[in-house]
């Protein structure tokens, strides 16, 4: 097939805005605790209700896509995501912003489910690895460059400049809640990419075995193996473990430094974001020369570390080690995804599925933290994070993979140089 360089571009820049419109949530929870007067277990039910919504759509999305194929998934994706966030934009409150967050997170999660098959169709099978790659890429830039939008937009509203887009959101934005300039931008965003998927035509795609939905009995099958459970918990434990870093750090840096959110909190998120993305760099380098179990192993125990340090060091610690948290987090997912996937020998297709459901983490963490952080404090909350780490941890000592990643031997190389 002929390679389709422009559904390429544009793959990357819906991977660009999937990641733009999910990982701007931890930067806003300290204004909608402040604004809403919630408690950390309310504040904590905002990602729950975006993550939750993998769950719910992800297998429905997954069969939808066999019937309706991928442009008309992919405009109803935006068509959601666009209603969610006007819905937020038009009436701030509570309620609003948990129904639009479902609605973002099942535009998403139908996303998902239709762009990696559609990129390795457009790019060539031969190219997949390196524009998945890129894709990673793309979306950590869209992490970091989110909450230092989110910090840029507060900032022109407050200094009340009058010209061109800051201007017109005058008139649409409550002089008290700024940071709802930022879904105007998403309903737009939206808006603007549902007007692109119909003007583009998409080539036809033929789904490969392990990205098809197997039967209803597979799956139950599956569960029958306790190998498939204990990596489920893994995946579960990993994306509840960076949601519920990324969506505290604000707050907690608030709470404990008196560091405003608006500015510090979002640039430090902005760097755990970045750094997740540097992380992943160094971790396709390592994961060339090492045994991915002992990346895994190390990565975590330099996570471990640095987590401690933001916990109970000073600011200037903190500023720094919760952003590291990101860099030694990075490998985390693909490698347990990696893994698991090379544990069973047949249905990889049904259990990659799986896996993608277990994002359900990412709704499930952040909360059980703020429930612990009104009972015990934040600081004492996120020490559940030591529980899913510690997992996660314990994955490169059980693991036990019927095919290993393939390294270079750097010692055998340079006695033959």
């Amino acid at each position: 097939m002929k390679r389709n360089y422009y559904i390429v571009a544009l793959i990357m820049l819906i991977f660009f805005v999937i990641s733009f419109l999910t990982n701007v949530i931890g930067p806003l929870i300290p204004d909608i605790i402040k604004v809403f007067h919630l408690s950390y277990t309310l504040a904590g039910v905002l990602p729950l209700a975006f993550f939750i919504a993998y769950g719910v759509m992800s297998v429905p999305s997954a069969i939808m896509l066999e019937t309706f194929k991928e442009k008309k998934i992919m405009v109803a994706a935006f068509v959601v995501a666009f209603l969610g966030s006007l819905l937020l934009a038009m009436e701030p409150n509570y309620l609003s912003a948990i129904i639009s967050l479902f609605l973002i997170g099942c535009g998403m999660a139908m996303l998902q489910v239709v762009i990696n098959p559609l990129l390795r169709t457009s790019g060539g099978e031969e190219n997949y690895a390196f524009t998945s790659v890129l894709a990673q890429l793309i979306f950590g830039l869209a992490s970091f460059l989110s909450p230092l939008v989110y910090s840029y937009m507060v900032k022109a509203l407050k200094e009340n400049n009058s010209g061109g887009i800051v201007g017109l959101l005058h008139s649409l934005v409550p002089e008290n809640l700024p940071w709802i300039s930022l879904y105007w931008l998403f309903t737009v965003i939206c808006l603007a990419m549902v007007i692109l998927l119909i003007l583009t035509k998409f080539p036809k795609v033929e789904l490969k075995e392990d990205e098809q939905v197997g039967s209803l009995q597979t799956h139950f099958d599956l569960f029958k193996q306790p190998i498939v459970i204990l990596f489920l918990v893994a995946m579960f434990c990993y994306v509840g473990t960076e949601q519920g870093i990324a969506n505290w750090i604000s707050q907690f840096l608030k709470t404990y430094h008196d560091l405003d959110p608006q500015t510090k909190g979002a640039d430090t998120v902005a760097y755990f974001w970045g750094l997740m993305t540097a992380g992943g760099i160094l971790g396709l380098f390592l994961l060339k020369i090492m045994d991915s179990r002992k990346v895994l192993i190390s990565f975590t125990i330099l996570a471990l570390v640095c987590l401690t340090s933001a916990l109970f060091g000073p600011t200037s610690v903190a500023l720094i080690a919760f952003p590291l948290v990101g860099f030694f987090a990075s490998v985390m997912y693909p490698i347990i995804f990696s893994l698991a996937l090379n544990s069973i020998n047949k249905d990889h297709g049904s259990f990659a599925g799986l896996l993608v459901t277990a994002i359900i983490g990412g709704a499930i963490i952040p909360p059980v933290i703020g429930l612990l952080g009104d009972a015990f404090g934040l600081r004492a909350g996120m020490f559940f994070l030591y529980i899913t780490l510690g997992y996660i941890l314990s994955v490169g000592f059980w693991a036990k993979p019927l095919i290993t990643n393939k390294t270079i031997d750097i010692k055998k190389k340079t006695t033959h140089e």
